[in-house]
């Protein structure tokens, strides 16, 4: 009996990073002295107007949620007019990887190809191959120095099988960013490419690839021009102008929710609407939908999370270009994580990565975690200062 399709009998799965208590047993710490640097969670801990809210919303556990997710849909509308103030143009899920999986169902046919960075947030190519789709990572777009994506080698690689672009900004594992001119070529590019698949605007001009924005970390981005300090980040508001784009964010970064599972994207009606139509009917819960509405009004939280993530940035850079000669901090992260290249040929990083678990730094290793990334990257999130001095410690202290 034929129990999975072919491509489900060897599956890849995602690699988490690493919880406290694991590391823990393994190596007999004591968990208040382990440095979680692999998940890229909130430093400061879930948003406190959340939590009330949360506390709260238990009573009414026993009701089902508006299927649609309707008053924190009608939040994100009143918080996100410039990508639009319709309710009607977002839809919510159980954090951005539910979303992902939707919008690979229905915006790529079985078989089509799906366009993503190489390396990228793995979530894209194994919900691909999960669907029967066939994830493309374009390697050659990425700069192996800055790890920075060429936007021209990126659009030179779609083709007219291209059904999805991703776009992740700041990108993933890099933290490395994307200006809004080059963001706006992408979706044009994607938009003027005629695949003869997924019209769903009925608009001709915008027949091509759906192009999906991952904005997860870009509470982090600062502005996006600098000289322009009043300038909200990210390009959400580009939702309101392309028919071939969703944007997609997360309430597990800056609003310190990824254990509650809420995410939404805002895209133009006909996509939200074929959305609407083939997730499941109550994948957001009564605890979701109050945790999620208090968090976007939780502007101090927020904001002493993106100081926090600032000032331990540069903090740790300086003491990559101080201290360190066999390890390199890739420059330019815009978000709560890193790169660290391992100059050192003598070692690779699942070496690196088991030493400093057993000095109590939780890390991702960069071979098993991102495809193509090779055994020479670790990726750490960027966190107190205490776990940063931490993880330059244990770096040091590697043989």
């Amino acid at each position: 009996m034929k129990l999975a399709h072919d491509w489900l009998k060897a599956p890849e799965y995602y690699q988490p990073g690493l919880p406290r208590d694991y590391v823990a047993a393994r190596y007999g710490i004591d968990p208040q002295e382990i440095a979680k640097l692999g998940s890229a969670e909130n430093p400061l801990g879930p948003s406190p107007a959340a939590v009330a809210a949360v506390t709260e919303a238990v009573a009414n556990m026993d009701l089902y949620a508006s299927w649609t997710a309707e008053p924190l849909r009608a939040k994100l509308a009143e918080t996100y007019p410039a990508a639009s103030d319709n309710p009607n143009s977002y839809i919510c899920g159980a954090g951005e990887t539910e979303l992902i999986s939707l919008i690979i169902r229905t915006f790529c046919s079985p078989g089509g190809k799906i366009q993503m960075p190489g390396p990228c947030f793995p979530i894209y190519h194994l919900f691909a191959e999960a669907e029967g789709r066939t994830p493309v990572l374009v390697h050659e777009a990425t700069d192996r120095t800055t790890m920075a994506l060429d936007p021209d080698a990126y659009i030179a690689a779609i083709t007219l099988e291209t059904e999805v672009i991703f776009i992740t900004n700041p990108h993933s594992p890099s933290g490395t960013w994307l200006t809004e001119a080059d963001v706006r070529r992408i979706i044009e590019a994607a938009a003027s490419t005629d695949t003869g698949v997924n019209n769903v605007t009925n608009n001709a001009n915008n027949s091509g690839a759906l192009v999906v924005l991952d904005e997860a970390y870009v509470h982090y981005a600062g502005p996006n021009d600098p000289s322009n300090t009043d300038h909200k980040n990210g390009y959400i508001h580009l939702a309101a102008e392309y028919d071939n784009l969703i944007v997609l964010r997360t309430f597990s970064k800056a609003f310190g929710l990824a254990g509650l599972r809420v995410g939404f994207g805002v895209a133009s009606q006909p996509i939200i609407d074929a959305l609407l139509a083939v997730k499941p009917t109550w994948n957001m819960g009564q605890l979701q939908l109050a945790g999620g509405i208090a968090a976007l009004d939780d502007t101090a939280h927020t904001s002493a999370t993106v100081d926090l993530i600032t000032d331990s940035r540069a903090y740790i850079q300086q003491r990559f270009d101080t201290e360190l000669d066999r390890f390199r901090m890739v420059p330019n992260t815009r978000s709560n994580f890193f790169l660290i290249e391992i100059i050192d040929d003598s070692i690779s990083s699942p070496k690196a990565f088991e030493g400093l678990l057993e000095r109590g730094v939780i890390v991702k290793d960069g071979a098993i975690s991102f495809r193509g990334l090779d055994d020479k990257f670790l990726r750490s999130d960027v966190s107190h200062r205490q776990n940063m001095d931490h993880l330059i410690d244990a770096l040091k202290e590697l043989p």
